[in-house]
């Protein structure tokens, strides 16, 4: 598909399914863990080539590959645009969602345990989880491409679709900060209970991806007490340029 659409790419050089694979098996997966218990986020710097990144900017234009457009604006949600796309999913997307589902389930697991979630479990594999999302009415796939321009920002929020919610979820930066945008950082926010929230500002550079918490993490408190705390996600304000993302969810929508 790629190939059809971003002329400017040659076919050897972008990342096939088979160096997606190779390439997410080969992450630090305990200090991903780690980071994600520790902060509700973690940095994967380059996880796309800078070709990705330019061919997934270009297929925003291709109108036959997506489901539906969101404009911001018109539901309150902020500045800017979006579009789901539809099955089948582009390869390296597709490869992206099935490759880390299998970590992360076992992050999710981890997390759903240490939150005494005893009645919700997630499969290994990815298409196990979808079949439970069907299963229940959630038909529609939520990978998507974000696209903001100046002045446009995304609210704080967070992706929840239905009765089955994966609590992580991914977003790649296919623009380069200072080059192609000023602004647009990406914000976390984090609900404490009895306490003030906490901002985190995540620094992403083009081809970064952050894996955060959808919902709610589990934290330890002072005396070794687990807590759950509700975390939610937005863009700061586009002060000039373009920037887009892709973002990837891991349980499908109603």
């Amino acid at each position: 598909m790629f190939e059809l659409i971003n002329d400017t790419a040659s076919k050897s050089s972008l990342t096939s399914a088979k160096d997606i694979v190779q390439r997410v098996e080969a992450l630090d997966w305990n200090h991903i863990s780690q980071d994600l218990d520790c902060y509700g986020n973690a940095i994967i710097p380059n996880l796309l080539s800078l070709n990705d990144c330019d061919a997934l900017v270009n297929l925003y234009s291709e109108g036959s590959i997506f489901r539906s457009r969101v404009v911001m604006e018109q539901h309150g949600f902020g500045q800017g645009e979006y579009k789901y796309l539809s099955y089948p999913l582009p390869d390296i997307i597709a490869s992206l969602r099935t490759t880390l589902y299998p970590h992360l389930a076992h992050i999710a697991n981890h997390w759903n345990e240490m939150m005494n979630i005893i009645d919700v479990s997630y499969p290994e594999k990815h298409a196990d989880f979808i079949a439970r999302c069907h299963d229940a009415g959630q038909l529609k796939p939520t990978p998507l491409l974000l696209r903001y321009g100046k002045d446009d920002y995304n609210c704080l929020h967070q992706d929840l679709y239905g009765q089955h919610i994966f609590p992580l979820q991914l977003t790649i930066l296919l623009s380069e900060p200072q080059r192609d945008f000023m602004g647009g950082e990406f914000v976390l926010v984090e609900q404490r209970p009895r306490m003030q929230s906490r901002p985190e500002v995540v620094p992403l550079r083009q081809g970064d991806a952050v894996i955060f918490a959808v919902h709610n993490r589990p934290v330890k408190g002072t005396r070794g007490n687990v807590y759950r705390v509700n975390l939610r996600h937005g863009v700061s304000r586009i002060r000039s340029g373009h920037r887009y993302t892709l973002g990837i969810i891991f349980h499908d929508a109603k």
